[in-house]
This record gives C-alpha cells, sequence and structure tokens, in this order.
C-alpha cells in the first residue's frame, strides 16, 4: 500500500471514529448520556443554532439516574444512526436535573421538575418548542418519530437514512406482519420485495422444497392485497404461503390453488442479500430496512448511497481502501450498536497502525 492510500485511509478512519467512537476515557459519557458529544450549555449553544440554522435538542437527565435513565443512555442514545443525526442535524445540550447554577437556571426555564426520568424537548433558536416535549416515551422509535417531526417542523428536511429508520421503528411498535412466496431464484425475490414501500425486511430460505422469501411488511402502509398482486406480477408468487386464515382469503383471490395455509418456519438460506454479499457493503452495519433497500438497489444497479448515513458512507470508502483488513460480515447482524462498535474498534487499529 503507498503511502498515499495510507493518509487517505488514515484520514476515514479518522472520520468513522469521529463519527462513533466515544470520547476519550478521560472524558467518556456517563452511561446516561450515551454517546452523543453534548453541549452543557443553553445559552452558549442558542447563538450556534442561530449560526448554523439548526434546531436544539434539549436532554434533561439525570446523572447520575435510575435504570431508566441509564437504559435511555445504552439502548437510545447510543444508537449510531440516532448519535448521527442528533450530532449532525441538531445542536445537542444536556442538561442534569439534578444539579443547581446553569442546569437549574434551565429546568426553572422549561418548568421541568428535577430528579425525573428522561425527558427530550426540541426547540429553535428562540428557545421555544418546535413539537411536543417527549416525555414517558422511552423508545427508540418515540425519539426517532420526534426527531423527524421536528426537522420538518424547521423546515429542514430528515435525511433519507432517519427517515427510513423512522418507517422501520414507527413499523415495529405498532407489530408487522409476515408472508412467505415461492420463486424461481429467491436472489431476485429479495431484491424485488426489498424495494417496495412498507416492505421492512427480506429473509431468503426455504419451504416445502422451494426457494421462498419470507416478507415483513407494515400493514398500515402495504396491504396484503398489493403485496400479493406486486409478487404475481413479477413472477414471484408460484406459491403463497399465508401465516393466517385472513391472509389465505386475500391470496386465493389473486392466485388460486398456489395459496396455501402453511406456518411451519422457513430454513433461511446461508447467504442473505445476496446481492449486497458480494459487495464491501456486507461489513457495514445497517438496520434490516437499509439492507432490504440497498441489496435491492445493488440488484438493480441503482443508487444505494441515498439509503446510507454518511458515516456509513465514510465507512464503506474506508473498507474499500483496506480490503485486507480483516472485516467482519455484518449482514444479519441484529445488535447495531454491537456491530458499529466492532467496525469502530477496526477503524481504531486501523488508524493506530497508519498514522497519517
Amino acid at each position: 500500500m503507498t503511502r498515499k492510500t495510507l493518509t487517505l485511509a488514515a484520514a476515514l478512519a479518522a472520520a468513522v471514529l469521529t463519527a462513533a467512537e466515544p470520547a476519550p476515557a478521560d472524558q467518556a459519557n456517563p452511561v446516561e448520556l450515551g454517546q452523543v458529544r453534548w453541549h452543557r450549555s443553553l445559552p452558549e449553544a442558542v447563538p450556534l443554532a442561530r449560526e448554523q440554522g439548526k434546531p436544539i435538542f434539549l436532554l434533561f437527565q439525570e446523572v447520575p439516574g435510575c435504570l431508566t435513565c441509564q437504559n435511555y443512555g445504552h439502548q437510545v442514545l447510543s444508537h449510531p444512526l440516532i448519535v448521527e443525526a442528533i450530532e449532525a442535524h441538531f445542536i445537542p445540550v444536556v442538561i442534569f436535573n439534578n444539579r443547581g447554577g446553569q442546569d437549574a437556571a434551565t429546568l426553572k426555564q422549561y418548568s421541568e421538575p428535577a430528579w425525573n426520568n428522561p425527558v427530550v424537548r426540541i426547540v429553535s433558536a428562540d428557545q421555544t418548542d418546535l413539537v411536543p416535549r417527549l416525555s414517558g416515551n422511552y423508545s427508540r422509535g418515540g425519539l426517532v418519530a420526534r426527531m423527524v417531526e421536528a426537522l420538518n417542523k424547521h423546515g429542514s428536511a430528515a435525511p433519507e437514512y432517519l427517515r427510513l429508520l423512522d418507517k422501520e421503528l414507527s413499523a415495529r411498535g405498532h407489530n408487522t406482519e409476515k408472508s412467505v412466496f415461492a420463486m424461481f431464484c429467491f436472489w431476485s425475490g429479495e431484491g424485488m420485495f426489498g424495494k417496495l414501500d412498507g416492505v421492512i425486511a427480506t429473509r431468503p430460505g426455504y419451504l416445502k422444497g422451494h426457494e421462498v422469501v419470507e416478507v415483513e411488511y407494515d400493514p398500515d402502509k402495504l396491504s396484503y392485497e398489493n403485496l400479493v398482486d406486486q409478487a404475481r406480477r413479477h413472477d414471484m408468487a408460484g406459491r403463497v404461503y399465508a401465516r393466517n386464515r385472513d391472509q389465505l382469503r386475500v391470496a386465493e383471490a389473486s392466485v388460486g390453488s398456489a395459496a396455501q395455509l402453511v406456518r411451519d418456519p422457513i430454513r433461511p438460506d446461508r447467504e442473505p442479500k445476496y446481492y449486497l454479499a458480494q459487495t464491501p457493503l456486507k461489513y457495514v452495519p445497517m438496520t434490516e430496512l437499509q439492507a432490504a433497500r440497498v441489496n435491492a438497489a445493488v440488484g438493480s444497479r441503482s443508487d444505494f448511497n441515498r439509503y446510507l448515513s454518511p458515516r456509513q458512507i465514510s465507512l464503506l470508502q474506508l473498507i474499500r481502501q483496506n480490503p485486507r483488513a480483516g472485516w467482519q460480515d455484518m449482514i444479519g447482524q441484529s445488535d447495531l450498536i454491537d456491530s458499529w462498535q466492532k467496525v469502530t474498534d477496526k477503524a481504531a487499529a486501523l488508524r493506530g497502525n497508519n498514522p497519517a
């Protein structure tokens, strides 16, 4: 590898680390604050919000805090896509709700109670609420939905990766449904289903001797009738294995005797997301919906970057520059926080070995 390539690799590693790595040990966040790099003063954040044209993300948090506070930091405020969106599209400010001084003054300004569970307010530079305060909902979905709403109210379009995350978390929050479709090739099946709006995840495998794709979808966004119709029109409904009798009635009306009620699980294929898996994208941690969209885009040779965050794209560039670095296949990895930490560790090792 040339020095020029080493320098580029080091620069890209630094970009990924800036995106994902916690602060140095002597500045590490308490667990309640997750991985976000916070400002600690609202008065200091206001001019930044005006200068950068961003809303202010105000977290009122108990530090040290109860288990709810700790879980919010670990599960919600450490999710890499949430962290990236907060840092890139907001001015993040944390107010300790169990301290005096400026913290107490800001607490009083917003009439927030002391020693409370996490509360999020997203305000404009004039310090007025853009959206209702988020309290009592400590889920990722609750926070992401409020962030997207706030960006829309502010006049800043939410990035595609954040809107995808909102769709995925919202669907999972009110229950998705599944159905299984048999076709001549599940590589093509994943590619077709993965691009449909309302599809949340695709999983290839085998059922009753056929190659199949199990499709997880949001029935509020995509009706089962429409899903079956799309499958039939694209020759992806050689068999339709309904998971309940309501699905069976709909499927029979479309494909007749090719519809069956089958509740047996599929036998997963060992190489899901085939198109994505043939590229360095397989080393980039993604949500299930991201992976479905990116796999479909690669298969159709269309732009996949629009589904990724800037930090995921920076990671992809780093991987391409260091193909022999021993990256781990991230396809099917369900814990995005853990997966992102693994690639962060790898990027840190590269930065240490390849100084600029």
